[in-house]
């Protein structure tokens, strides 16, 4: 039977209507599960209140360099009835004062204890500051060791990057505390834990969460439109530690980079590193050279959040080795 002509246009229009109705939903899910990365020329100076006595002062966006100071992470404080908790301590001893300068414009209840989440130099070498007033600088052992093992070189590629005068006083420390288990912490008169999971996206990489409020301090577990870097992780213990903070109830994230975060954000670091795994072996698989993994280990979903040029570039060799290494020696 022959379509009459009104009929068939009616049926053409209605595909392509369904056609831009795909396409459109198609689009809104992927903008959702990788929303624009907003670039920050600068890290912030007063801070945030995210959540009732929970505050976050964010980093640049961006490699380390002068504009910046070398202020790529982020850093923040939980305010109980006795006291704060900081976490992550900056850049250089002027970023540790600067986020002490930050706290006590919000209050003048002293500060108890400061949290080293992981060992990247712009979360480790304001501690100075912390110390020389009094306050206790924590880490985990293994970050500690590897702090200890490697920082005096990250210490001095800083001062070459950023000059002697924004690094004026900073130097190389021992934590006061140290830990090893997940534990918690009674020390402000609001409960927080502090969470590890040995080797995960680095050794001894550790988040806080504040119980009263569901935020997640998620240090380099996780970071949100930035890339995260695999440089000192063990994939699988990783991949374990996110499955752990998807199962709190967590209700906002403060990532080490990024802006604050939804819980989702656990969830696309995930997705990130399985799929990093998965094309790097695909490669693998085809006879790929080592020179040709950064050029062709695309990742879609991922392309336009920070530092993809780089850090992404260097995330894809650093696997297809780490991937041929164990197949050389099955």
């Amino acid at each position: 039977m022959t379509t009459p002509p009104r009929a068939g246009a009616l049926r053409a229009v209605l595909a392509w209507g369904r056609l831009l109705l795909v396409l459109a939903v198609a689009m809104a899910a992927r903008a959702q599960a990788a929303p624009a990365f907003v670039p920050q020329a600068r890290a912030d100076t007063r801070a945030v209140e995210v959540a009732p006595g929970v505050y976050l002062l964010r980093g640049a966006s961006g490699e380390v360099d002068a504009g910046n100071l070398g202020r790529v992470g982020n850093a923040g404080f939980i305010v109980g009835d006795s006291g704060e908790i900081v976490v992550d301590t900056g850049t250089s001893y002027r970023h540790g004062l600067a986020l002490l300068d930050a706290v006590a414009q919000v209050t003048s209840r002293p500060v108890k204890l400061a949290i080293v989440t992981h060992t990247r130099q712009e979360f480790l070498f304001g501690a100075a500051a912390f110390r020389e007033r009094g306050i206790p600088v924590a880490m985990h052992a293994a970050a500690a060791r590897l702090m200890a093992a490697r920082c005096e070189t990250c210490l001095k590629t800083l001062r070459r990057t950023l000059g002697d005068e924004p690094m004026q006083g900073t130097a190389m420390f021992t934590p006061d505390r140290s830990f090893d288990a997940p534990h918690r912490l009674d020390l402000i008169g609001r409960p927080v834990e502090v969470l590890s999971f040995g080797h995960s996206s680095g050794p001894g990489d550790s988040a806080v969460f504040d119980v009263r409020t569901g935020v997640l301090f998620a240090g380099g577990l996780v970071d949100w439109m930035r890339i995260p870097d695999v440089q000192d992780s063990d994939l699988a213990g990783w991949k374990s530690a996110l499955a752990a903070l998807r199962a709190l109830p967590v209700k906002a994230v403060v990532p080490g980079h990024g802006p604050l975060a939804p819980p989702a954000s656990i969830g696309a670091v995930g997705r990130y590193l399985d799929q990093l795994g998965t094309h790097a072996q695909a490669l693998l698989d085809q006879g790929a050279a080592l020179s040709e993994v950064a050029d062709r280990l695309g990742l879609d979903e991922f392309e336009g959040w920070d530092q993809y040029e780089t850090v992404h570039r260097r995330n894809a060799s650093v696997v297809f080795l780490r991937l041929e290494r164990e197949q050389m020696f099955k």
